[in-house]
Formats: structure tokens, sequence, C-alpha cells
């Protein structure tokens, strides 16, 4: 099920330490065959070559809970094949370990240590000969083949005396049967069901030692292997076991219920190899599942890495595809288009640059061996991750490791071993030391290595205090190493789990208040897993927003992944059945860290806090350690024939099979002491539910297909390689992203809609920015996966944008050679009121252009992204990745017959899911890139019937957005349009438009200013429908339009178009003519609704400022646009305002407000005003201050332009609710309006105050186009 669920319990059924034993090696009677899967070159020495292995023999035959895969184990025991040796090479003995993925996400360990053995059949020796021979003549025939000046330096080098270096090339690369002996790779393997490594090292190793020993082992070596798979019981949680191996005894220890899964490797190798800094980086990539590829030339250290980092997960699990070590025979899994993370064994120490990967847009690429670690562009940081890399230093440095690694371990180490071990091999030991470190030394004393190895090791900065040349006494130094080993391992464990507790604290901390945000379901278990994709089960939008800032960038990505997502299932799950061990243990510690902490449940702090377990968790390890609880049998005589087990020094021997495959009968007293009030607990459960509605192979099957959810194969079978197989593998991966395409798309539509339906003031909001942000590179990260699924050609390391400049490419070749007909100028469209924008042309290739041009984007997957978000905000992302997919040629010549993007049905239907998303409008490139330069359009638009047909004055404009302004821009005389150029504006908010009033036709009636970013083709309306003119209108000669999005025509073909584009059959707001220039013959509101427009004009600026900063939009629309403040306000001053007068010009609220002015300032002299004028002095002084201000601005707005200007400066200085009362006080209001006004209505004007109060909260920032040119 889950993919580690095996690390903290055996698969059901196993009680035994060991499933099977297992030997692989050549099989001598099939001889040498070349293993043509691991895909070698022939041009290499034959001995260089893999050739086919075989497992030889494995104990027991089969094991019920655990079927023996012959295929996956010796794939696995020997990823590349057999290899041979002679005498003159290194013959050490190598260990590494291995896992194999059950299709129910189960684990079964392997560990194999590998050894030579010499060659005894003739046949292949005569073989490996032949091949030589061979080999010789094609190397021959090509050096005589190259040119004489590659001989010619040959023959320098040989004359400079570099024969000796020539002769041991020819020595090295040659095998003569008559001179050399050969040896062959052999391994010895143990299948375990829990990872028990040290354990499972040491019985091999001492099983290996007894073969090569001059005295033959205390019993034969089936007694030992008997024991191990059959007598030795796996040790109960939170006990200790000691079993036997051939020289000494074992021990191996198991956690506690509550304590952290079993993990058995060194975490201490991980850190020494990577570094700190680069382990927490790849440690960020693996939780927010991106690909991984290890890359070492040690499986072991594959091995390492790869289960360290998982295991520092802990709660959360890896659910995708997880291959520590990938045979090289399955290099084509990575081309899987899914989050992985694999170890694939690398040839030669620097070979990174021969790898060609498929995809690399996403990948984590880990140099295991150079202490090197590429990263995927811009990904989120680990909250806190400087502290928390203090905190990880602070136990590395007790233990006397340094943070940054140990570069000894890595090539001045492997330097100083491989002379070490050429010197012993030509010493004639054949390179087997005893555990005795003292041989070593005898070996090297009076040795002309030894100089040379402390001049290398002055020169790389090694350490060589160890390398005492002076032995101490044999017994003492004995004694000492034996309790030494012992102690390193001990320090190994604490080490371990104290690092492992560190990093399982910033989960507990991070996610302490998860329960809160589950959803739990109301229907019964069958319900919500047949339901399960169509369900929430994470209040996502509320757990962020109760998150602090700094930790939201990488939360939002990490919930949205299948890890986080199939650990909250396990949490409802657990509502039903057992909880899953990993949920079992989190959720104790958060509960015992609430009890401690007690922690006042106020808004989360980013303040950093330490793991405070660490030595009482080491601690539990040592008392394990020290004080053993349980003994298992020793090993015995087992009832063999006289005359087996009989053994020849250097040869592993062939075992007796009829003592190994079976076990004894009477073995059953630990296996029913094993089964635990928790195994009962269990069947109980187990029999109930067989009584439920749903069978139990119905529910395991609905649970694997809740839990995989937007994910694929979890392991490659590598038991049938036949094309069929890889067939289906990769028609699985197209299922798998097609899927996932579905699940994202709704996923952002959903949301967005959501958030839409609040602007309109329906619901609760759910996406925030950042979210939206998550969503959409999550998108980008799915489109590289499928464009890179079956990759043939790649340039660079974006699979889609190498793609597009292919495309690219193509097109323009086929422009330049067609001819080209002459162009004829953009069609504009004319309507009523004049010209209107020329058609903005949709086109892949300028969209590209557009994207190159961008200086800020330096790699190819950041224009990939780039290119990805401008589709998206101008809705032709399915439209254009549609034109890429269908051009046949161009796919046949880049993809393989497999990829996805050669599958007809799913490349329609996932057409389709992106379509979908046309249905919302994004802003993802226009507010990710702010510095980069766009060219706009603007076009104003006149009421030509109305107005004079053409003007003699100077127009102007100046265009605001969110993010800028342009200043002042003249416009042509009497061309009314014009383009230019600036930094991007952002969201466009409001344009400034006026002219000079020159000449005898100033006069001029602007319908609307349309404006259009050239580069997205977002459109904004600026309505107008006003005068611009003295001695018209309110005499302005200048107003400040507020714009609002158009939606934009889509041409998905020019002639199809139809001729009325939607912006001109249906404008989206009325245009906003003020009431007294229609004098006053509309449908006025009655007093109700003025009431409800102002609190709704309140409303939304309150809501605006609830929002986080970065998603609050323009405050300016919510002032002064359609249904703003000022509009609202506007309604109460003309509610009973005697305006019209016959015989006489409009009266507008301006002349009613510098009257109320007048009489304020001539009120002092006045005496019966004293009295009133007391209480109001400083607030009508101020009053009037503004008004004036107003009045001698350098600006020639007109009266409503003037009112408009003191609403936005009242409400930014929150003076509004003092202003209504002294107007409403003011005798000027008797002469000006009606009984029934609003404003003469004390009820009225009080509760209009108390609503206007409500702004103080808020800090109110104007736009400057707003107030250009007041000096307050």
């Amino acid at each position: 099920m889950s993919s580690n669920s095996s690390s903290s319990s055996p698969g059901s059924g196993s009680c035994r330490f060991a499933d099977y034993f297992v030997v692989a090696g050549i099989d001598t009677d099939s001889g040498l065959e070349p293993d043509e899967l691991s895909g070698e070159n022939f041009d290499q020495s034959p001995l260089k070559r893999t050739f086919k292995s075989k497992v030889l023999a494995h104990y027991p035959q089969n094991v019920e809970y655990n079927p023996f895969d012959q295929d996956a184990v010796n794939m696995l025991c020997m990823p590349k094949g057999l290899s041979f040796r002679t005498q003159s090479e290194s013959r050490e003995p190598q260990f590494h370990s291995f896992l194999i993925t059950r299709e129910d996400g189960s684990r079964t360990y392997g560990f194999v240590l590998t050894f030579y053995e010499e060659v005894t059949c003739k046949q292949i020796c005569s073989a490996m000969q032949t091949l030589y021979q061979m080999h010789n003549v094609e190397q021959y025939s090509g050096v005589y083949a190259s040119s004489s000046c590659s001989m010619d330096s040959l023959a320098s080098s040989i004359d400079d005396g570099d024969s000796t270096s020539l002769a041991k090339l020819q020595r090295y690369n040659s095998y003569d049967i008559s001179r050399d002996t050969l040896y062959v790779s052999k391994c010895i393997c143990l299948i375990t069901p829990l990872p028990f490594m040290q354990a499972s090292r040491k019985f091999l190793l001492q099983l290996h030692k007894a073969v090569t020993s001059q005295q033959p082992p205390p019993l034969p070596l089936e007694s030992y292997i008997h024991n191990v798979l059959y007598e030795v019981p796996l040790p109960p949680p939170g006990r200790s076991l000691k079993f036997s191996g051939v020289y000494g005894p074992i021990i191996c220890q198991r956690p506690g219920l509550t304590e952290l899964p079993l993990f058995d490797f060194p975490l201490r190798e991980a850190f020494e190899l990577l570094g700190l800094e680069n382990l927490v980086q790849l440690f960020t990539c693996v939780l927010l599942e991106m690909q991984i590829l290890l890359y070492s030339q040690d499986y072991q250290r594959l091995m390492t890495v790869a289960e360290g980092i998982t295991t520092l997960l802990f709660p959360f699990q890896w659910q995708h595809v997880y291959v520590p070590i990938l045979p090289a025979s399955l290099l084509h899994f990575l081309d899987a288009p899914v989050p992985y993370l694999m170890g694939l064994q690398s040839k030669e120490p620097n070979d990174r640059s021969k790898l060609e990967l498929p995809q690399e847009a996403n990948l984590c690429f880990v140099d295991i061996d150079n202490h090197f670690i590429e990263l995927p562009e811009d990904f989120p940081q680990f909250p806190n991750k400087l502290e928390f890399i203090q905190e990880i230093s602070e136990v590395l440095l007790q233990f006397g490791i340094p943070p940054e690694g140990n570069l000894h371990c890595s090539e001045s180490a492997t330097k100083l071993k491989n002379l070490v071990l050429d010197d012993l091999a030509n010493d004639k030991k054949n390179g087997n030391l005893t555990g005795n470190t003292i041989n070593m030394y005898e070996l090297l004393k009076g040795n002309e290595t030894l100089a040379r190895l402390q001049a290398l090791a002055k020169r790389t900065g090694v350490a060589v205090e160890k390398m005492e040349i002076t032995a101490p006494p044999a017994a003492a130094k004995e004694k000492d190493t034996k309790c030494h080993s012992s102690e390193d391992e001990l320090r190994d464990y604490k080490l371990t789990v104290q690092l492992r507790e560190v990093f399982a604290n910033r989960f507990t901390q991070m996610f302490a208040d998860y329960e809160a945000f589950v959803i739990q379901p109301t229907q019964d278990m069958d319900a919500w897993l047949t339901n399960r994709e169509q369900m929430q089960n994470f209040d996502k939008a509320s757990f962020l927003s109760d998150q602090p800032e700094p930790y939201l960038p990488f939360l939002s990505h990490f919930i949205e992944t299948q890890m986080f997502a199939t650990f909250i299932d396990n949490k409802i799950v657990s509502l039903w059945e057992e909880k899953e061990p990993l949920l079992r243990v989190f959720d104790s510690r958060i509960e015992k860290m609430k009890i401690y902490s007690v922690r006042i449940p106020t808004l989360r702090t980013s303040n950093y806090q330490k793991c405070t377990v660490l030595k009482e968790s080491a601690l539990a390890i040592e008392q394990r350690l020290v004080k053993i609880d349980h003994t298992a049998i020793h090993p015995h005589l087992l009832d063999m024939k006289i005359g087996q087990g009989k053994y020849e020094q250097g040869f592993f021997p062939n075992l007796q099979s009829d003592v190994l495959s079976a076990g004894p009968t009477n073995n059953n007293r630990w296996a029913n002491r094993s089964s635990t009030a928790q195994q009962r607990r269990k069947d109980r459960l187990r029999q109930h539910s067989e009584h439920l509605t749903l069978d139990n192979d119905l529910k395991e099957k609905y649970i694997q297909e809740a839990r995989s959810i937007g994910k694929s194969l979890r392991q490659p079978k590598l038991s049938d390689l036949s094309p069929a197989v890889i067939a289906q593998t990769n028609w699985k991966f197209v299922e798998g992203l097609l899927k996932e395409c579905r699940i994202k798309t709704k996923r952002m539509l959903v949301e967005k809609m959501g958030h839409e339906a609040v602007e309109l003031g329906h619901g609760e909001a759910n996406i925030t920015g950042l979210e939206e942000n998550t969503l959409i590179a999550s998108l980008c990260d799915l489109l590289e996966r499928i464009w890179s699924h079956g990759l043939l050609i790649k340039q660079g390391k974006s699979a889609l944008w190498s793609h597009l400049l292919h495309y690219q490419e193509t097109e323009e070749k086929r422009e330049a050679t067609e001819e080209r007909p002459v162009t004829a100028a953009p069609e504009r469209r004319r309507s009523d009121s004049g010209l209107i924008l020329p058609t903005l042309r949709v086109s892949l290739i300028h969209d590209m252009r557009h994207v190159q041009n961008m200086s800020e984007i330096k790699t190819d997957v950041g224009r990939a992204r780039a290119w990805i978000r401008l589709s998206l905000e101008k809705k032709v992302l399915s439209q254009q990745l549609k034109q890429l997919m269908f051009n046949e040629g161009l796919i046949k010549k880049l993809y393989k017959r497999y990829a996805f993007l050669r599958c007809e049905d799913e490349k329609e239907q996932f057409l389709y899911h992106l379509l979908s998303l046309n249905a919302v409008d994004y802003f993802c490139f226009t507010s990710v890139f702010t510095t980069i330069m766009i060219p706009y359009r603007a076009v104003i638009i006149p009421i030509k019937k109305l107005s004079n047909s053409i003007t003699t004055s100077n127009p102007w404009i100046s265009v605001s957005g969110e993010l800028g302004d342009t200043g002042v821009m003249q416009v042509p005389k009497n061309v009314l349009e014009m383009t230019f150029e600036c930094q991007n504006l952002g969201k466009l908010t409001t344009v400034r438009i006026g002219h000079d009033n020159s000449g005898l036709l100033a006069k001029w009636l602007v319908d609307c200013v349309m404006v259009r970013n050239e580069i997205t083709g977002h459109t904004y309306r600026f309505p107008c429908g006003r005068w611009l003119g003295k001695g018209v209108d309110d005499g302005s000669l200048e107003r400040i339009l507020v714009g609002e999005l158009i939606t934009p025509v889509v041409e998905e073909d020019l002639s199809k178009q139809c001729r009325t584009p939607p912006q001109l059959r249906s404008p989206t707001v009325a245009r906003r003519l003020s009431i007294t220039s229609l004098g006053g013959k509309s449908n006025k509101p009655n007093a109700g609704q003025i009431q409800e427009g102002i609190g709704e004009s309140i409303n939304n600026i309150v809501k605006h400022f609830h929002k986080p900063e970065k998603e609050r939009g323009s405050l300016t629309i919510l002032l002064c646009g359609e249904f703003g403040l000022v509009s609202a306000l506007e309604q109460v001053f003309h509610h009973g305002f005697k305006s019209a007068r016959l015989f006489q010009k409009n009266v507008f609220i301006w002349d009613f407000i510098e009257k109320a002015v007048t009489y304020f300032e001539t009120a002092e002299d006045d005496e019966d005003s004293q009295e009133n004028l007391l209480k109001l002095k400083g607030c009508s002084a101020m009053f009037c201050q503004y008004v004036n201000a107003i009045t001698a601005a350098p600006r020639s707005i007109g009266k409503d332009g003037k009112l408009q200007l003191l609403v936005c400066l009242g409400a930014r200085d929150h003076l509004l609710p003092q202003w209504i009362p002294l107007l409403a006080e003011c005798p000027v209001i008797s002469r000006m309006y009606e009984d029934g006004a609003l404003l003469r209505d004390h009820a009225a004007v009080n509760s209009l105050i108390r609503v206007l109060q409500t702004l103080h909260d808020f800090n109110i920032t104007l736009e400057a186009s707003l107030v250009k040119g007041i000096d307050l």
C-alpha cells in the first residue's frame, strides 16, 4: 500500500529474520553470454564487458507470503551482470543492498556480498582468450588505419622512456591463458522482510571469511545458513536479538511502536557524501516530488542516499517510482514522465557529460561521488532553512562530522585506496586482507608505495594519523578493534536516530494542527472510497491562511503533492481501520507535544523550535544494544550425509539443498509468540470487515486506486523486459499523464472560479495568488513531463522549449520558401462611434519571439514557463499546443512511437482539458514578469453623432496601472490612436485624458478610451461619455477614467470571424453619464437604494483590505469606478438637489460645495452664527483648506472631477465623517435642497456618518494619477 509500509512492519506472515539465501554467478553450462540488455560497448576489452549472470541456487524454494522473483533478484544482485578480473587487478569483496517494491507498495530488502572466484572451467578460459584475440585484431587494424601523426606521437612517447606505461597498458588490457589466472564475480545474498542492513552485512562477511580462510569453519556453512533462515526470529518491536554468525555474535534491534520506524543504514555516510547544504536541498526536492536521479559508481552509496533521504520524510512516504539501483537494462525507465527517485551507476568517475537524459526541466541530479548536486530552477526553500541547517550542524559536530561533508570519502580516499590495493595485488596476497589491520602495515613496511602514499596524502590534505607503522602487541590491538567497532556502530546508531529526530521535529512543529483542517467524511468507508477522487479531504486555503508568511511558498507546493494527499487519506481511513504505523507514531508525537508545551492556540509563529528528545531517543537504542533481550538458537550440525559439507579454500561450496530447502517442523514457539495482541486485534478486525458489504479484495482494490491518484507505476517490473511489457508500461504512463492533466485543470478551474464568484459577491474566497502560482507551476511541470515522454531529439534542458524551437525553425523555413502575398493592413472594425482597435493576430511564433526578446530570462526552462504563462493569460494555450501536436512530420521526427504526443485519442482529450482553462482569467504572465518592456496601443473613441467630427485642440493621455504609469503623452491630432512602449504597467487602472482647448473647434465628446497590451492581448475599456471643453458640461478639460478588462476575441480563423466583436455588441459597463449632464431626466434612485449603494461600496473597500496585500487588486476602481464610493456619495448629494433651473445653466454639486466654503469663510464675522461655528471651527477650516487646494490646483478638471477628488482625499485622510455633518448643518443647504433630501434628514445623515467611520481602520493610498498637482 504505502510505499514505506514495510519499513515499520514486515510483510504479513513474516516472522523470520531472513526469507531467502541466494547464490548468483556464472552458469558454466551456458558459458559466456554477452549481456546485451546492459548496453555495454563491444569496443571495450573483453574483461571490461558484462556477461549474463544467473541465480545458481536459492533456499528455500518459495515462501508463501514473499514469492521468489528470480529475474528481479538476479538483476539486482548483479546489476551489471558478471565481471571478470585477472590476478593483476583488485578483487576486494563489495557489499551492496537493494530493495524490491511489490505491486501493493510493500518492500523486500536484499543484502549482497560480491566476491571473485577463480575460473576453473577450461571452456570459459579459452572463450575469454578467443574474445581477446578477436578484440586485439580489431584494435590493431584500427590503430594502423588511424593517421600517422598519432603513430608519431606514440613513438615519441616511447622514446621519452615511457615504455613501461605502454607495457603496463598492454598487460592490463590482455588475457593470456598460459600466463594469467582468470577470476569471475559471484555473490551471496540474504533477502529479508525488514532492512537489517548491518546484521546481514556482518553475516555475509563472516560467511565469506570462512570460505577464504586457511582453517575450515567450526561447522559446515549449511548450519549457519539454515540457522539464519529458519531459527532466527525477527526481534519484537522495542527489543534486541542476538544470533550467531560463523565467527561471532551478531546483534540487531528494532524500534518500539512509538519510536521512528526501523532504519539500519548509516545516515552519517549520506551527510558525508553530500554535505549538509546539498542534502537539505535534495530533501526539499524530494518533498516537492521532483524527479531525482542519484549517480555513483558504488551501488551501496546509491542505496544509502536513497534510503536515507526517504526515511527523513517521516511521517510522509515517497509515493512514486522508487528504484535506488536502476539496472543497466532498465535505462529506458529514465524516460518515465512521472516523479521518480532512481539511482544510476556511473561507469567512470566523470561521465556526467555523456549521460543523455530525456527530461531535465524538473530534475534534481545528484552526483554522489563528486559531492555535487544540480538543482531544478526556482523551487521554494524549506521553511526556516538556516536555523534548520544550524540545528543539524550542531548534531553532526557533536559526533565529529564536518557539516560541509567529507571530501576525503570521495576523490582522495579513492586514490589512496586504489594505490593500496594495487600494491597488495602485486604482493601476490590476492588482496584478501583479514580483519586484522596490522598485516596491512606490515605489507606496506619497506614498500616504495608508502612514500608515494604519504606524499599524496600530504597533497590532498588527508590526515594520516591512523597510518602508524609501529604495530602494538597483537592481543591488545585485537581487543581494541573489537570494542572499537561496536563503539563506532553505536555512535552511528545514535547519530542516525538524532538526525532523524531533528527532521521529524520540523514536521511535528509545521503540521501540529493539521487535524483541524482534515475534512471528515459524512458517508461510510465504501462510499468514501468509491468517490475518493471527487472529494476534498483537506481545507488547504484555511490551512495556508493559518501559517506564517515565510512558510507559504513551500507549504503551498507541498500540500499539492501525492505524499501529502496519501497522508491525509490514511488519516481519514483510520476512522474505520487501524492507524497506519507512521501516522500512529506521528499523531502520538503531536499529542505529546501539545501536552508538554500547552501551546496557546494562537496563530502559528515562524519561531524556530529545536528538537528536545535527542538524548532520550539515543538512550533507547543504546539500552537495547547493551542489554540484549533475546538470543536465537545456536547453529548446530544438520542431518547431512557423510562427505557432504566439504569445502575448498577460496571457493564458495555447492550447498546441500535437501537440508536447506525446509526448516525444522517443531519451531513454532516463537512464531506463536510474535502473534501479539496487536495481531489478534487485526484478525478480529479482518473477520469483522469480511461481514461488511464490500468484500476485502474489492476494498483493497479501491484503496489502491484511491491512493494511486495522479501517480503511475511505483516500480518497474524487473522480471519481464519484453517489448510488450515496455509498451504496456508506457501505456500506463500515458493514462497516468492524462488523468493528472484532468485533475490539475479541474482543480485550477474550480479554485479560480470560486475566487471569481467571490469577486462577484458569492461565497468565500478559497484561492490565493500564491496558491494560483503553485497550481500554474505544477501545470508547467506536467507539460514538461508530457513533452519529455518518448523523446528522441532534444536541445537544452526543456523538452517543451526544444520542440517549440524545432517548430519555429520549420515554420520560418516554410515562410521563407513560400512566395509571400502582399499583406493587407490589419482589418479595422468601424462602428457608429468611429474607429476601434485593429485585430491582434494570434501567432505561436510571435509569442515565442516575445519570450525570446525577454532579456530577464536566461534559461530554456524559464522560457518554456514564460511561454506557458503567456498562452494561459491569452487563453490560447490549448489552441497553440494543438498546432505543435498536430504537426505530424515534426512529431514523428522528435518522438518515439509510444510517446504521449503520438497517442491520437489522448492528445484530443488532453487539449480538451486545457481548453477548459479559457473559462477563467489569468494574469500569470503580467503579474510575474513585472520589469519587462511591453508595447501598448491606445485608441480614443469620440461620439461622432453628437460631437464635432474633428477637433482643433491638442489631446493628451496618461495611462496608469498597478505597477506604474506612463506620464503625459501627446496624441497625434485627429488620428486619436497611438502605440507606445513602457515597462510593464500590470493590470491597467486609470487613464487621464485631456486637451489644451486651443482653436475654434475645441469641444470634444469622448465615448471611451481603449488600451491594449500588445503582448498579452488584454484590452481595457475606459468609459467616459462626457464632454471635454470650456463652457460645456461641467467645463472640464481633463478627466480621470476608470478602466475595466473586456473579454478578448480569440481568433481561431480570421475568415470565420464575425463582424461585430463582443465588446461592441454589449458594453459591460453602462456609459457613465452624470445625472446632471442628462438634465435630471434619468430614473432617479430612491433613498433606500442610495443608502444600499453606500453600504455596498464601503463593504467592497473593507473586503479589499482584508485580502492579503499581494492579492488586493485596484483600490481606484472601488473608489472611482461605476459602483465606487464617489459614485455612491454623488447619489447622496444629488438626492433632492435643486439642479436644473428654468432658462439658467445647470447647477452642479461643486457649486453647493463652493457656496458652503464661502459661507464658512464669511461666517466668522457674523455674530449669530458664532455659536454654531465654535463647535465646527477646526473642522470647517480644514474643509475650506481642501476645497481651496483643489480649486487652486494647476489642473483643468471640471466640477464633477473636483468633487471626485474631494471625496477621494476625504476618504484617504479619514475626514468624510466630519465633513458630511458640516455640510448638513450649513444654512446654504435649505436654498439648494428640497425638504425631503437625504442630507436634510438627521437620521439618514447619522447613519451615513457611522458607515463612513468604518473606513478609519484602513490606510487608504490614492493612485498618483488621482492626486497629481494637489498640494496637501
